[in-house]
């Protein structure tokens, strides 16, 4: 029979989490990991696996609980147009009060080139993203707030290019006001609302 956790599995993802993102995943070390965690090297690879599950458990609970997050209150409580312009807005806040990044970000510039089982977890939460877009901008299109002259698909590409850049961009240049910028002109691309919109 196997012996129960004598520790709190939570504290010590968000204590890992908070590390990787602070530092990034190549210069944290193990004896990182197990001084946040208060592990020892076996516990902590029992409990978690080596550093690249421990890395990939780490992003997916960061992802679920904040861009992914993001885009289910965004769709869940506005209208298509409206959801889109609030996820933008957030990134663009985000961006500029947390100069750690984002850390799936950060992963795709960092990490993925180089694990390729990471890099598909970053491709596919990625897509999750870019599948948000999508939906919306449909919904948006039969509901006539958003422009046909471009279909759901280019127009989910164009806008997770402009999230994506905003967040290495603030990196580089922290200015609000660009971002604010790069958000308004991102929504002026959906077109003009028709006529016959839904208020």
């Amino acid at each position: 029979m196997a012996r129960p956790r004598l520790f709190d599995e939570d504290a010590a993802l968000d204590a890992a989490t908070d590390l990787f993102w602070e530092r990034g995943y190549a210069a944290t070390s193990v004896r990182d990991l197990c001084s946040v965690t208060g592990l020892g090297p076996p516990s902590l690879y029992n409990a978690f696996g080596d550093k690249q599950a421990l890395f990939a458990r780490c992003l997916d609970r960061y992802l679920d609980a904040n861009p992914l997050a993001r885009v289910r209150r965004a769709e869940t409580a506005s209208p298509p147009r409206v959801a889109l312009e609030r996820f933008l807005t957030a990134v663009a806040e985000r961006s500029i009060l947390d100069n750690r990044g984002c850390l799936l970000v950060n992963t795709a510039l960092e990490v993925a080139p180089h694990e390729p089982a990471i890099g598909s977890v970053v491709a596919e939460r990625l897509a999750e993203i870019e599948v948000f877009f999508c939906r919306c901008v449909e919904a948006g299109q039969r509901e006539g707030s958003i422009s046909c002259e471009r279909t759901p698909e280019d127009f989910a590409r164009l806008l997770l290019a402009v999230v994506m850049g905003m967040r290495v961009l603030a990196r580089a240049r922290p200015d609000a006001a660009l971002l604010r910028g790069a958000v308004e002109q991102a929504i002026s691309l959906l077109g003009a609302p028709s006529s016959e919109a839904k208020p």
